[in-house]
């Protein structure tokens, strides 16, 4: 799949501010004033540029808001609608905490319950495509959740919890590259069973079905060098998971080296991200010869 700035950023950025929300949701940390205004003005800047960023990936931007009357059966539609709600009362809990310093624990909770609900949703758009195996797997939902989590466990500082999360994701992540790369075996798919000629032996393609670029070619056939595939990955676990995680268990963090703890997490979570996209491969590819 071609991974596109946009959506990359969308579910980075978006997973991270939810994931920072349902924190401060359960009242973690415990600030006030002016430190709970910091902590969620980061988390609804994340959260709501993240989701702004997805638009752009729309062909019709304007008709965004055409997206939220499909919830029955969309899960794109349902993340926007969950998405709308856990910002609503977040809002309002963020609200009462800061200004009149008063914490309805109920609402915290909802919001918390909805703002994890959210990434969720977020996941299962991709989880949930049987025609890209890399993503249609049980562990893609629990990846997107333990990427939030841990992001939003740094973000607010709950270091102990965010070790243990990070240790996990570490783990989850490196188990999801290994049975990714055989997902699309696994599931079956070739060229045979997509021309149906399987019966008749081998097939290979003539010639290509088309002379030049065209839509599905760019959005739907990416392909990514191994060689250059193992690098990135190599890159993505030091950065969020295995520097970090020595950083936490190994060194008393002061303000400064905690940042630089989140700076790394977030730039081994958008190489991450990048290669989620770009080492998806959809069966259309089969069709041009492309995998």
């Amino acid at each position: 799949m071609h991974p596109a700035a946009s959506v990359i950023i969308f579910t980075s950025l978006s997973g991270l501010g939810f994931g920072l929300l349902a924190f401060l949701g359960l009242g973690l940390p415990n600030v006030s004033g002016w430190s709970a205004f910091a902590f969620f003005f980061i988390a609804f800047a994340l959260s709501v540029g993240g989701l702004l960023a997805s638009t752009f990936h729309l062909g019709n931007p304007q008709r965004a808001l055409k997206a939220f009357s499909q919830w029955r059966t969309s899960w794109l539609s349902r993340e926007g609608v969950v998405a709308v709600a856990a910002l609503l009362v977040m809002g309002l809990y963020a609200a009462l905490s800061i200004f009149l310093d008063i914490r309805i624990t109920a609402l915290g909770w909802l919001g918390s319950a909805l703002s994890i609900t959210t990434v969720y949703c977020t996941a299962m758009i991709y989880g949930q495509l049987k025609t890209v195996p890399r993503w249609n797997m049980g562990v893609t939902p629990i990846l997107f959740l333990l990427y939030a989590l841990a992001g939003g466990a740094l973000l607010a500082t709950q270091l102990r919890l965010a070790l243990l999360l990070l240790v996990a994701l570490t783990i989850t992540q490196i188990l999801t590259w290994i049975r990714g790369d055989i997902s699309f075996a696994t599931a079956g798919h070739s060229i045979e069973t997509a021309t149906g000629l399987g019966h008749l032996g081998k097939v290979r393609l003539l010639e290509s079905p088309h002379s030049g670029e065209n839509y599905l070619t760019r959005e739907m056939v990416h392909i990514v060098g191994r060689k250059h595939a193992l690098k990135l990955r190599i890159i993505a676990t030091f950065c969020l998971g295995l520097i970090p995680i020595a950083m936490l268990a190994f060194f008393n963090l002061d303000h400064i080296s905690a940042l630089l703890v989140v700076i790394l997490h977030i730039i081994g979570l958008f190489v991450a991200r990048w290669l989620f996209f770009a080492e998806a491969e959809h069966v259309v590819g089969l069709y041009y010869d492309a995998r």
